[in-house]
Protein backbone atom coordinates (compact mmCIF):
# COMPACT_ATOMS: atom_id res chain seq x y z
CA UNK A 1 0.00 0.00 0.00
CA UNK A 2 1.19 3.51 -0.82
CA UNK A 3 0.39 5.55 2.29
CA UNK A 4 1.94 8.93 3.05
CA UNK A 5 1.09 9.04 6.74
CA UNK A 6 0.70 5.60 8.25
CA UNK A 7 -0.01 6.67 11.82
CA UNK A 8 -2.84 9.15 12.47
CA UNK A 9 -1.87 12.12 14.64
CA UNK A 10 -4.73 12.54 17.10
CA UNK A 11 -4.96 15.03 19.95
CA UNK A 12 -5.66 13.73 23.46
CA UNK A 13 -9.28 14.90 23.19
CA UNK A 14 -9.60 13.16 19.81
CA UNK A 15 -8.16 9.91 21.20
CA UNK A 16 -10.66 10.07 24.06
CA UNK A 17 -13.60 10.49 21.62
CA UNK A 18 -12.38 7.75 19.24
CA UNK A 19 -12.06 5.27 22.11
CA UNK A 20 -15.47 6.24 23.49
CA UNK A 21 -17.28 6.11 20.16
CA UNK A 22 -15.45 4.49 17.24
CA UNK A 23 -12.94 1.79 18.13
CA UNK A 24 -13.92 -1.86 17.87
CA UNK A 25 -14.50 -3.06 21.43
CA UNK A 26 -14.95 -6.31 23.36
CA UNK A 27 -17.99 -7.20 25.47
CA UNK A 28 -16.53 -5.23 28.39
CA UNK A 29 -16.05 -2.12 26.32
CA UNK A 30 -12.27 -2.39 26.00
CA UNK A 31 -10.66 -1.42 22.66
CA UNK A 32 -9.62 -4.29 20.39
CA UNK A 33 -7.66 -2.13 17.94
CA UNK A 34 -5.44 0.90 17.56
CA UNK A 35 -6.44 4.10 15.79
CA UNK A 36 -4.49 3.01 12.70
CA UNK A 37 -6.20 -0.37 12.70
CA UNK A 38 -9.58 1.35 12.90
CA UNK A 39 -8.90 3.29 9.68
CA UNK A 40 -7.49 0.16 8.02
CA UNK A 41 -10.62 -1.78 8.98
CA UNK A 42 -12.96 0.93 7.64
CA UNK A 43 -10.98 1.23 4.40
CA UNK A 44 -11.10 -2.51 3.77
CA UNK A 45 -14.81 -2.71 4.56
CA UNK A 46 -15.83 0.25 2.34
CA UNK A 47 -13.70 -1.12 -0.53
CA UNK A 48 -15.82 -4.28 -0.70
CA UNK A 49 -18.23 -2.34 -2.88
CA UNK A 50 -15.65 -2.48 -5.67
CA UNK A 51 -16.30 -6.20 -6.12
CA UNK A 52 -20.08 -6.05 -5.62
CA UNK A 53 -22.01 -6.15 -8.89
CA UNK A 54 -25.48 -5.82 -7.35
CA UNK A 55 -25.79 -2.10 -8.14
CA UNK A 56 -23.43 -1.89 -11.12
CA UNK A 57 -24.31 -1.74 -14.79
CA UNK A 58 -24.02 -4.79 -17.00
CA UNK A 59 -20.45 -5.31 -18.13
CA UNK A 60 -18.90 -3.61 -15.08
CA UNK A 61 -15.31 -4.74 -14.71
CA UNK A 62 -14.02 -5.22 -11.18
CA UNK A 63 -10.65 -3.62 -10.34
CA UNK A 64 -7.58 -5.85 -10.41
CA UNK A 65 -5.92 -6.92 -7.18
CA UNK A 66 -3.30 -4.20 -7.57
CA UNK A 67 -5.94 -1.56 -8.32
CA UNK A 68 -7.99 -2.65 -5.30
CA UNK A 69 -4.95 -2.41 -3.04
CA UNK A 70 -4.38 1.15 -4.22
CA UNK A 71 -8.05 2.07 -3.62
CA UNK A 72 -7.81 0.73 -0.07
CA UNK A 73 -4.55 2.62 0.43
CA UNK A 74 -6.16 5.85 -0.79
CA UNK A 75 -9.15 5.39 1.53
CA UNK A 76 -6.80 4.82 4.44
CA UNK A 77 -4.59 7.75 3.51
CA UNK A 78 -7.27 10.46 3.41
CA UNK A 79 -8.74 9.23 6.70
CA UNK A 80 -5.53 8.69 8.66
CA UNK A 81 -4.23 12.06 7.46
CA UNK A 82 -7.50 13.50 8.82
CA UNK A 83 -8.20 15.08 5.42
CA UNK A 84 -11.63 13.43 5.13
CA UNK A 85 -13.89 11.66 7.63
CA UNK A 86 -17.34 10.07 7.46
CA UNK A 87 -18.91 9.64 10.88
CA UNK A 88 -21.29 6.72 10.33
CA UNK A 89 -18.63 4.52 8.70
CA UNK A 90 -16.55 5.00 11.86
CA UNK A 91 -19.53 4.47 14.16
CA UNK A 92 -20.03 0.98 12.70
CA UNK A 93 -17.31 -0.19 15.16
CA UNK A 94 -16.41 -3.28 13.17
CA UNK A 95 -19.90 -4.78 13.01
CA UNK A 96 -19.90 -4.46 9.20
CA UNK A 97 -23.55 -3.53 9.45
CA UNK A 98 -23.39 0.08 8.30
CA UNK A 99 -26.49 2.29 8.18
CA UNK A 100 -26.92 5.90 7.09
CA UNK A 101 -27.08 8.76 9.57
CA UNK A 102 -30.21 10.45 8.29
CA UNK A 103 -33.54 9.56 6.73
CA UNK A 104 -36.93 11.06 5.90
CA UNK A 105 -40.01 8.94 6.48
CA UNK A 106 -43.51 9.48 5.06
CA UNK A 107 -46.57 10.34 7.12
CA UNK A 108 -50.08 10.42 5.65
CA UNK A 109 -53.34 11.46 7.28
CA UNK A 110 -54.33 8.06 8.64
CA UNK A 111 -53.62 6.02 11.75
CA UNK A 112 -52.34 3.18 9.57
CA UNK A 113 -49.70 5.42 8.01
CA UNK A 114 -48.76 7.09 11.29
CA UNK A 115 -48.26 3.81 13.15
CA UNK A 116 -46.59 2.04 10.24
CA UNK A 117 -44.04 4.83 10.09
CA UNK A 118 -43.63 4.71 13.86
CA UNK A 119 -42.84 0.98 13.65
CA UNK A 120 -40.32 1.61 10.87
CA UNK A 121 -38.84 4.45 12.89
CA UNK A 122 -38.07 2.03 15.72
CA UNK A 123 -35.97 -0.05 13.32
CA UNK A 124 -33.98 3.00 12.19
CA UNK A 125 -33.63 4.70 15.56
CA UNK A 126 -32.19 1.60 17.17
CA UNK A 127 -29.34 1.96 14.72
CA UNK A 128 -28.66 5.59 15.59
CA UNK A 129 -30.42 7.24 12.65
CA UNK A 130 -31.91 10.72 12.82
CA UNK A 131 -35.24 10.97 11.01
CA UNK A 132 -37.25 13.83 9.53
CA UNK A 133 -41.01 13.95 8.95
CA UNK A 134 -43.46 16.38 7.39
CA UNK A 135 -46.51 16.47 9.65
CA UNK A 136 -48.36 18.86 7.32
CA UNK A 137 -50.45 16.04 5.85
CA UNK A 138 -52.20 15.46 9.18
CA UNK A 139 -55.54 17.21 9.57
CA UNK A 140 -55.85 19.91 12.27
CA UNK A 141 -57.14 19.30 15.78
CA UNK A 142 -60.94 19.09 16.18
CA UNK A 143 -61.47 18.29 12.49
CA UNK A 144 -64.05 15.49 12.28
CA UNK A 145 -62.72 12.10 11.12
CA UNK A 146 -65.25 10.77 8.61
CA UNK A 147 -64.71 7.08 9.37
CA UNK A 148 -65.33 7.43 13.12
CA UNK A 149 -67.22 10.67 13.57
CA UNK A 150 -64.69 11.61 16.28
CA UNK A 151 -62.51 14.72 16.42
CA UNK A 152 -58.92 14.54 15.16
CA UNK A 153 -56.14 15.18 17.65
CA UNK A 154 -53.89 17.14 15.27
CA UNK A 155 -50.23 16.77 14.20
CA UNK A 156 -48.63 17.83 17.49
CA UNK A 157 -50.30 14.96 19.33
CA UNK A 158 -48.61 12.48 17.00
CA UNK A 159 -45.27 14.26 17.40
CA UNK A 160 -45.66 13.64 21.12
CA UNK A 161 -46.37 9.97 20.38
CA UNK A 162 -43.13 9.67 18.39
CA UNK A 163 -41.22 11.57 21.07
CA UNK A 164 -42.55 9.29 23.82
CA UNK A 165 -41.62 6.20 21.82
CA UNK A 166 -38.02 7.27 21.24
CA UNK A 167 -37.58 8.37 24.85
CA UNK A 168 -38.98 5.35 26.65
CA UNK A 169 -38.23 2.52 24.22
CA UNK A 170 -35.23 3.51 22.14
CA UNK A 171 -32.90 5.93 23.84
CA UNK A 172 -31.92 3.40 26.49
CA UNK A 173 -30.58 0.85 24.03
CA UNK A 174 -29.95 2.65 20.74
CA UNK A 175 -26.52 3.04 19.14
CA UNK A 176 -26.87 6.77 19.73
CA UNK A 177 -29.61 9.15 20.90
CA UNK A 178 -32.75 8.89 18.76
CA UNK A 179 -33.47 12.24 17.16
CA UNK A 180 -36.34 13.56 15.06
CA UNK A 181 -36.94 16.57 12.84
CA UNK A 182 -40.57 17.62 12.87
CA UNK A 183 -41.65 19.93 10.05
CA UNK A 184 -44.93 21.77 9.54
CA UNK A 185 -45.89 24.08 6.67
CA UNK A 186 -46.29 27.77 7.49
CA UNK A 187 -49.83 27.66 6.06
CA UNK A 188 -51.05 24.68 8.17
CA UNK A 189 -53.95 25.59 10.51
CA UNK A 190 -51.97 24.27 13.52
CA UNK A 191 -48.91 26.43 12.83
CA UNK A 192 -49.42 28.74 15.81
CA UNK A 193 -49.49 25.78 18.23
CA UNK A 194 -46.48 24.27 16.47
CA UNK A 195 -44.46 27.46 16.89
CA UNK A 196 -44.71 27.31 20.67
CA UNK A 197 -44.58 23.50 20.97
CA UNK A 198 -41.05 23.47 22.41
CA UNK A 199 -41.06 26.59 24.54
CA UNK A 200 -41.63 24.24 27.47
CA UNK A 201 -38.30 22.35 27.58
CA UNK A 202 -40.01 19.23 28.94
CA UNK A 203 -41.93 18.78 25.68
CA UNK A 204 -40.71 17.09 22.48
CA UNK A 205 -37.23 16.70 23.93
CA UNK A 206 -36.13 14.35 21.14
CA UNK A 207 -37.33 16.67 18.37
CA UNK A 208 -35.83 19.52 16.45
CA UNK A 209 -38.67 21.47 14.85
CA UNK A 210 -38.65 23.59 11.71
CA UNK A 211 -41.26 25.54 9.80
CA UNK A 212 -41.61 24.88 6.09
CA UNK A 213 -41.59 28.37 4.58
CA UNK A 214 -43.32 28.81 1.20
CA UNK A 215 -42.79 31.40 -1.53
CA UNK A 216 -46.38 32.46 -0.95
CA UNK A 217 -45.66 33.39 2.67
CA UNK A 218 -42.52 35.37 1.78
CA UNK A 219 -44.40 37.22 -0.97
CA UNK A 220 -47.31 38.03 1.37
CA UNK A 221 -44.80 39.29 3.95
CA UNK A 222 -42.96 41.48 1.44
CA UNK A 223 -46.16 42.80 -0.14
CA UNK A 224 -47.88 43.50 3.19
CA UNK A 225 -50.84 41.30 2.28
CA UNK A 226 -52.78 38.84 4.42
CA UNK A 227 -51.92 35.16 4.50
CA UNK A 228 -54.26 32.14 4.69
CA UNK A 229 -53.92 29.06 6.90
CA UNK A 230 -55.49 26.17 5.03
CA UNK A 231 -55.82 22.41 4.81
CA UNK A 232 -56.85 20.60 1.63
CA UNK A 233 -57.79 23.93 0.02
CA UNK A 234 -60.10 24.89 2.87
CA UNK A 235 -59.18 28.23 4.50
CA UNK A 236 -59.29 28.03 8.30
CA UNK A 237 -57.90 31.43 9.22
CA UNK A 238 -56.53 34.60 7.61
CA UNK A 239 -53.83 36.52 9.40
CA UNK A 240 -51.10 39.13 9.12
CA UNK A 241 -47.83 37.44 8.01
CA UNK A 242 -45.73 40.01 9.91
CA UNK A 243 -47.59 39.13 13.11
CA UNK A 244 -47.00 35.43 12.47
CA UNK A 245 -43.29 36.00 11.85
CA UNK A 246 -43.11 38.02 15.07
CA UNK A 247 -44.66 35.10 16.96
CA UNK A 248 -42.03 32.77 15.47
CA UNK A 249 -39.23 35.21 16.34
CA UNK A 250 -40.48 35.48 19.92
CA UNK A 251 -40.34 31.69 20.26
CA UNK A 252 -36.79 31.59 18.82
CA UNK A 253 -35.80 34.36 21.25
CA UNK A 254 -36.99 32.25 24.18
CA UNK A 255 -36.00 28.73 23.11
CA UNK A 256 -33.87 28.70 19.95
CA UNK A 257 -36.66 26.98 17.99
CA UNK A 258 -38.24 26.58 15.52
CA UNK A 259 -35.79 26.63 12.63
CA UNK A 260 -36.68 27.43 9.02
CA UNK A 261 -36.82 25.30 5.86
CA UNK A 262 -37.45 27.19 2.59
CA UNK A 263 -39.26 24.33 0.94
CA UNK A 264 -39.96 25.91 -2.47
CA UNK A 265 -36.30 26.91 -2.81
CA UNK A 266 -35.37 23.31 -1.97
CA UNK A 267 -37.63 21.93 -4.68
CA UNK A 268 -36.26 24.33 -7.27
CA UNK A 269 -33.07 22.26 -6.96
CA UNK A 270 -34.75 18.87 -6.50
CA UNK A 271 -32.55 16.54 -8.62
CA UNK A 272 -35.36 14.08 -9.26
CA UNK A 273 -38.69 15.95 -9.65
CA UNK A 274 -39.66 12.98 -11.82
CA UNK A 275 -39.73 10.89 -8.61
CA UNK A 276 -41.49 13.28 -6.24
CA UNK A 277 -41.44 16.53 -4.25
CA UNK A 278 -39.36 16.98 -1.13
CA UNK A 279 -41.26 18.12 1.95
CA UNK A 280 -38.85 17.31 4.79
CA UNK A 281 -35.20 17.20 5.79
CA UNK A 282 -33.03 15.11 8.07
CA UNK A 283 -32.63 15.86 11.77
CA UNK A 284 -30.23 18.79 11.37
CA UNK A 285 -31.80 20.31 8.27
CA UNK A 286 -28.89 20.08 5.83
CA UNK A 287 -30.31 17.16 3.85
CA UNK A 288 -33.65 17.49 2.03
CA UNK A 289 -34.87 14.01 1.18
CA UNK A 290 -37.78 12.20 -0.45
CA UNK A 291 -39.73 9.66 1.64
CA UNK A 292 -37.55 6.66 2.58
CA UNK A 293 -34.42 8.37 1.25
CA UNK A 294 -31.11 8.51 3.07
CA UNK A 295 -27.88 10.33 2.31
CA UNK A 296 -24.35 9.22 3.15
CA UNK A 297 -22.28 12.16 4.37
CA UNK A 298 -18.60 12.94 4.79
CA UNK A 299 -16.48 16.05 5.07
CA UNK A 300 -13.17 17.41 3.82
CA UNK A 301 -10.98 19.03 6.50
CA UNK A 302 -10.13 22.33 4.82
CA UNK A 303 -7.26 23.46 7.04
CA UNK A 304 -5.24 20.39 6.05
CA UNK A 305 -4.63 21.92 2.61
CA UNK A 306 -2.68 25.07 3.50
CA UNK A 307 0.69 25.32 1.76
CA UNK A 308 3.55 26.50 3.97
CA UNK A 309 4.32 29.90 2.45
CA UNK A 310 6.86 31.23 4.95
CA UNK A 311 9.38 31.84 2.17
CA UNK A 312 6.96 33.98 0.21
CA UNK A 313 4.38 35.73 2.36
CA UNK A 314 3.21 38.01 -0.45
CA UNK A 315 1.60 35.34 -2.64
CA UNK A 316 -2.20 35.63 -3.13
CA UNK A 317 -4.41 33.83 -0.60
CA UNK A 318 -5.80 31.29 -3.07
CA UNK A 319 -2.27 30.24 -4.05
CA UNK A 320 -1.65 29.19 -0.46
CA UNK A 321 -4.19 26.38 -0.90
CA UNK A 322 -3.10 22.99 -2.26
CA UNK A 323 -5.82 22.62 -4.90
CA UNK A 324 -4.21 19.55 -6.43
CA UNK A 325 -4.28 17.70 -3.12
CA UNK A 326 -7.90 18.75 -2.50
CA UNK A 327 -8.77 17.37 -5.94
CA UNK A 328 -7.26 13.99 -5.04
CA UNK A 329 -9.14 13.90 -1.73
CA UNK A 330 -12.45 14.87 -3.40
CA UNK A 331 -12.14 12.13 -6.01
CA UNK A 332 -11.26 9.55 -3.36
CA UNK A 333 -14.01 10.73 -1.01
CA UNK A 334 -16.71 10.59 -3.71
CA UNK A 335 -15.72 6.97 -4.43
CA UNK A 336 -15.72 6.24 -0.68
CA UNK A 337 -19.20 7.71 -0.16
CA UNK A 338 -20.66 5.98 -3.21
CA UNK A 339 -19.24 2.71 -1.88
CA UNK A 340 -20.92 3.22 1.48
CA UNK A 341 -24.31 3.01 -0.25
CA UNK A 342 -23.41 -0.38 -1.69
CA UNK A 343 -22.08 -1.91 1.55
CA UNK A 344 -24.80 -0.44 3.79
CA UNK A 345 -27.64 -2.33 5.42
CA UNK A 346 -30.69 -0.38 4.24
CA UNK A 347 -32.93 -2.04 6.86
CA UNK A 348 -36.21 -1.60 4.95
CA UNK A 349 -36.99 -2.65 1.35
CA UNK A 350 -38.45 0.78 0.58
CA UNK A 351 -35.18 2.40 1.65
CA UNK A 352 -33.03 0.02 -0.37
CA UNK A 353 -35.15 0.63 -3.46
CA UNK A 354 -34.72 4.42 -3.52
CA UNK A 355 -31.28 4.74 -1.88
CA UNK A 356 -29.30 1.93 -3.49
CA UNK A 357 -31.11 1.54 -6.80
CA UNK A 358 -32.96 4.84 -7.18
CA UNK A 359 -31.14 8.06 -6.29
CA UNK A 360 -27.84 7.18 -4.55
CA UNK A 361 -27.54 10.55 -2.83
CA UNK A 362 -24.22 11.43 -1.22
CA UNK A 363 -23.17 14.63 0.51
CA UNK A 364 -19.53 15.70 0.53
CA UNK A 365 -19.05 18.75 2.72
CA UNK A 366 -16.40 20.67 4.59
CA UNK A 367 -15.20 21.36 8.10
CA UNK A 368 -12.37 23.46 9.46
CA UNK A 369 -13.45 26.60 7.56
CA UNK A 370 -12.66 28.89 10.50
CA UNK A 371 -9.28 27.14 10.92
CA UNK A 372 -8.45 27.67 7.25
CA UNK A 373 -9.27 31.38 7.44
CA UNK A 374 -7.10 31.93 10.52
CA UNK A 375 -4.18 30.10 8.96
CA UNK A 376 -4.55 32.23 5.82
CA UNK A 377 -4.91 35.43 7.83
CA UNK A 378 -8.40 36.13 6.47
CA UNK A 379 -11.10 37.72 8.64
CA UNK A 380 -14.21 35.49 8.92
CA UNK A 381 -16.64 38.36 8.45
CA UNK A 382 -15.09 39.92 5.35
CA UNK A 383 -15.70 40.12 1.62
CA UNK A 384 -12.41 38.26 1.09
CA UNK A 385 -13.76 35.33 3.16
CA UNK A 386 -17.01 35.26 1.14
CA UNK A 387 -15.09 35.22 -2.14
CA UNK A 388 -12.88 32.41 -0.87
CA UNK A 389 -15.93 30.46 0.36
CA UNK A 390 -17.46 30.56 -3.10
CA UNK A 391 -14.17 29.60 -4.76
CA UNK A 392 -13.57 26.63 -2.42
CA UNK A 393 -17.12 25.27 -2.60
CA UNK A 394 -17.38 25.81 -6.36
CA UNK A 395 -14.18 23.78 -6.78
CA UNK A 396 -15.48 20.98 -4.54
CA UNK A 397 -18.83 20.88 -6.34
CA UNK A 398 -17.30 20.90 -9.84
CA UNK A 399 -14.68 18.27 -8.98
CA UNK A 400 -17.24 16.17 -7.12
CA UNK A 401 -19.68 16.25 -10.04
CA UNK A 402 -16.92 15.20 -12.42
CA UNK A 403 -15.99 12.32 -10.10
CA UNK A 404 -19.62 11.18 -9.95
CA UNK A 405 -19.90 11.41 -13.73
CA UNK A 406 -16.83 9.19 -14.10
CA UNK A 407 -18.28 6.66 -11.67
CA UNK A 408 -21.56 6.77 -13.59
CA UNK A 409 -19.74 5.93 -16.79
CA UNK A 410 -17.87 3.04 -15.13
CA UNK A 411 -20.50 1.66 -12.74
CA UNK A 412 -23.78 2.94 -14.14
CA UNK A 413 -25.94 5.98 -13.39
CA UNK A 414 -28.32 6.30 -10.45
CA UNK A 415 -31.53 4.46 -11.28
CA UNK A 416 -33.77 7.54 -11.66
CA UNK A 417 -31.31 9.36 -13.96
CA UNK A 418 -33.72 9.39 -16.93
CA UNK A 419 -35.98 12.40 -16.49
CA UNK A 420 -33.84 13.87 -13.71
CA UNK A 421 -32.40 17.40 -13.70
CA UNK A 422 -29.05 15.93 -14.75
CA UNK A 423 -30.63 14.23 -17.76
CA UNK A 424 -32.51 17.37 -18.79
CA UNK A 425 -29.35 19.49 -18.46
CA UNK A 426 -27.61 17.24 -20.98
CA UNK A 427 -25.36 15.17 -18.72
CA UNK A 428 -24.47 11.77 -20.18
CA UNK A 429 -23.72 10.13 -16.84
CA UNK A 430 -24.13 10.72 -13.10
CA UNK A 431 -23.69 8.10 -10.41
CA UNK A 432 -25.24 10.14 -7.59
CA UNK A 433 -28.30 12.39 -7.80
CA UNK A 434 -26.65 14.78 -5.31
CA UNK A 435 -22.98 15.12 -4.45
CA UNK A 436 -22.47 17.97 -1.95
CA UNK A 437 -23.93 18.79 1.47
CA UNK A 438 -22.55 20.85 4.36
CA UNK A 439 -23.31 19.03 7.62
CA UNK A 440 -22.64 20.15 11.21
CA UNK A 441 -19.74 17.62 11.73
CA UNK A 442 -19.89 17.78 15.52
CA UNK A 443 -17.93 14.69 16.56
CA UNK A 444 -15.84 14.18 13.43
CA UNK A 445 -14.52 17.73 13.67
CA UNK A 446 -13.34 16.97 17.20
CA UNK A 447 -11.50 13.91 15.89
CA UNK A 448 -9.95 16.04 13.13
CA UNK A 449 -9.06 18.77 15.65
CA UNK A 450 -10.81 21.48 13.67
CA UNK A 451 -13.85 23.70 13.97
CA UNK A 452 -17.17 22.19 12.92
CA UNK A 453 -18.59 22.76 9.43
CA UNK A 454 -18.44 26.36 8.27
CA UNK A 455 -19.04 27.82 11.73
CA UNK A 456 -16.79 30.49 13.23
CA UNK A 457 -15.00 29.59 16.45
CA UNK A 458 -17.57 29.57 19.25
CA UNK A 459 -14.94 31.17 21.49
CA UNK A 460 -11.18 31.34 21.78
CA UNK A 461 -11.49 29.03 24.77
CA UNK A 462 -14.51 26.99 25.77
CA UNK A 463 -15.81 23.86 27.45
CA UNK A 464 -17.80 21.12 25.69
CA UNK A 465 -20.31 19.39 27.94
CA UNK A 466 -23.81 17.88 27.78
CA UNK A 467 -22.49 15.81 24.86
CA UNK A 468 -24.11 12.47 24.10
CA UNK A 469 -20.78 11.45 22.52
CA UNK A 470 -18.82 11.42 25.76
CA UNK A 471 -21.43 11.15 28.49
CA UNK A 472 -20.83 13.38 31.53
CA UNK A 473 -17.27 14.26 30.57
CA UNK A 474 -16.24 17.85 29.94
CA UNK A 475 -13.64 18.64 27.27
CA UNK A 476 -11.69 21.88 27.48
CA UNK A 477 -10.56 23.53 24.24
CA UNK A 478 -8.08 26.40 23.85
CA UNK A 479 -7.60 27.91 20.41
CA UNK A 480 -4.24 26.53 19.29
CA UNK A 481 -3.86 29.15 16.57
CA UNK A 482 -4.29 32.01 19.06
CA UNK A 483 -1.69 30.55 21.43
CA UNK A 484 0.77 30.24 18.55
CA UNK A 485 0.07 33.76 17.29
CA UNK A 486 0.47 35.33 20.76
CA UNK A 487 3.79 33.57 21.20
CA UNK A 488 4.94 34.77 17.79
CA UNK A 489 4.10 38.36 18.82
CA UNK A 490 5.91 37.87 22.16
CA UNK A 491 2.80 38.76 24.19
CA UNK A 492 1.78 35.29 25.36
CA UNK A 493 1.25 34.80 29.10
CA UNK A 494 -0.78 32.57 31.38
CA UNK A 495 -2.64 35.65 32.60
CA UNK A 496 -3.77 36.57 29.08
CA UNK A 497 -4.92 33.01 28.38
CA UNK A 498 -6.89 32.95 31.64
CA UNK A 499 -8.60 36.18 30.62
CA UNK A 500 -9.36 34.67 27.18
CA UNK A 501 -10.86 31.64 28.94
CA UNK A 502 -13.12 33.88 31.02
CA UNK A 503 -14.29 36.13 28.19
CA UNK A 504 -14.13 33.74 25.23
CA UNK A 505 -13.10 36.66 23.01
CA UNK A 506 -9.94 38.74 22.57
CA UNK A 507 -11.65 41.96 21.41
CA UNK A 508 -11.53 43.61 24.86
CA UNK A 509 -8.09 42.35 25.95
CA UNK A 510 -5.73 45.31 25.58
CA UNK A 511 -2.54 43.21 25.48
CA UNK A 512 -3.66 41.44 22.30
CA UNK A 513 -2.44 43.30 19.17
CA UNK A 514 -5.15 44.78 16.93
CA UNK A 515 -4.01 42.72 13.94
CA UNK A 516 -4.77 39.54 15.92
CA UNK A 517 -8.11 40.89 17.17
CA UNK A 518 -9.07 41.33 13.52
CA UNK A 519 -8.42 37.68 12.65
CA UNK A 520 -9.35 35.90 15.89
CA UNK A 521 -13.08 36.54 15.99
CA UNK A 522 -15.56 34.32 17.80
CA UNK A 523 -19.21 33.63 16.99
CA UNK A 524 -20.42 36.35 19.34
CA UNK A 525 -18.21 38.96 17.66
CA UNK A 526 -19.85 38.36 14.26
CA UNK A 527 -23.11 40.07 13.33
CA UNK A 528 -26.05 37.91 12.15
CA UNK A 529 -25.73 39.45 8.68
CA UNK A 530 -22.24 37.98 8.23
CA UNK A 531 -23.35 34.58 9.53
CA UNK A 532 -26.11 34.54 6.92
CA UNK A 533 -23.95 35.86 4.10
CA UNK A 534 -21.37 33.16 4.85
CA UNK A 535 -24.03 30.46 4.65
CA UNK A 536 -25.36 31.93 1.39
CA UNK A 537 -21.86 31.88 -0.15
CA UNK A 538 -21.53 28.15 0.53
CA UNK A 539 -25.14 27.37 -0.40
CA UNK A 540 -24.60 28.87 -3.85
CA UNK A 541 -22.40 25.88 -4.74
CA UNK A 542 -23.98 23.10 -2.65
CA UNK A 543 -26.39 20.53 -4.15
CA UNK A 544 -28.28 19.88 -0.96
CA UNK A 545 -28.45 22.33 1.94
CA UNK A 546 -26.11 23.85 4.52
CA UNK A 547 -26.24 23.49 8.29
CA UNK A 548 -25.32 26.77 9.94
CA UNK A 549 -26.30 28.34 13.23
CA UNK A 550 -26.93 32.07 13.11
CA UNK A 551 -25.50 32.98 16.52
CA UNK A 552 -26.92 35.99 18.32
CA UNK A 553 -25.76 37.46 21.63
CA UNK A 554 -27.90 37.24 24.74
CA UNK A 555 -28.74 40.93 24.24
CA UNK A 556 -30.31 40.36 20.79
CA UNK A 557 -33.87 41.54 20.26
CA UNK A 558 -36.87 39.91 18.59
CA UNK A 559 -36.53 42.51 15.81
CA UNK A 560 -33.01 41.21 15.08
CA UNK A 561 -34.42 37.72 14.49
CA UNK A 562 -37.06 39.09 12.12
CA UNK A 563 -34.43 40.97 10.10
CA UNK A 564 -32.27 37.84 9.93
CA UNK A 565 -35.19 35.88 8.49
CA UNK A 566 -35.84 38.50 5.80
CA UNK A 567 -32.17 38.56 4.80
CA UNK A 568 -31.98 34.74 4.65
CA UNK A 569 -35.05 34.61 2.43
CA UNK A 570 -33.65 37.26 0.08
CA UNK A 571 -30.30 35.42 -0.22
CA UNK A 572 -32.04 32.16 -1.19
CA UNK A 573 -30.98 29.97 1.72
CA UNK A 574 -32.59 26.53 1.83
CA UNK A 575 -32.89 26.63 5.60
CA UNK A 576 -31.27 28.01 8.74
CA UNK A 577 -31.37 28.08 12.53
CA UNK A 578 -31.02 31.02 14.91
CA UNK A 579 -29.66 30.62 18.41
CA UNK A 580 -29.60 33.41 20.99
CA UNK A 581 -26.95 32.77 23.63
CA UNK A 582 -28.30 31.52 26.96
CA UNK A 583 -31.80 30.92 25.57
CA UNK A 584 -31.53 27.35 26.86
CA UNK A 585 -30.48 26.06 30.27
CA UNK A 586 -28.17 23.44 28.74
CA UNK A 587 -25.70 24.26 25.97
CA UNK A 588 -23.05 22.02 24.42
CA UNK A 589 -20.58 24.90 24.04
CA UNK A 590 -19.94 27.03 27.13
CA UNK A 591 -17.45 29.58 28.39
CA UNK A 592 -15.21 28.36 31.18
Amino acid sequence: MTVKNKTPKLTENAKFIVEKRYLKIDKNGKPLETHSQMFERVSNFISRAESDNSDKKEGYKKPSKKQLEQIIADFYEIQSNLEFLSGMSLLDRGKEDLVAACYVMPIEDSLESIYTTLANTVVLHRRGAGIGYDFSTIRPEHEVVTSTGREASGPISFMRLYDFSSEVILNRGAVRHAGHMGILRIDHPEIEKFISAKEDYSQLTNFNISISITDEFVKSLNDGKTFDLKFKNQVYKTLNPQALLTKIAESIYRSGEPGFVFIDEINRYNPTPNVGKMTATNQCGEQPLLPYEACNLGSIVLNKFIIDSKKNLSIPTEEKIDWKRIEFVINTAIRFLDNTITVSNHLLPEIEKIVKYGNRKIGLGVMGWADMLVELGVKYDSEEALELAEKVMKFIKKTGHEASQNLGEIRGDFGNFKGSRWDKKGYKNMRNSTVTTIAPTGTTSLVSDCNGGIEPFFAMAYVRKNMETVGDSELIYMNKYLEKALKKEWVYSDEIMQEVARKGSVKDIKEVPDKLKKIFVSAGDITPEWHIRTQAAFQKHTDNAVTKTINMPESAKVEDIIEAFKLAASLKLKGFTIYRDKSRDKQVLNLK
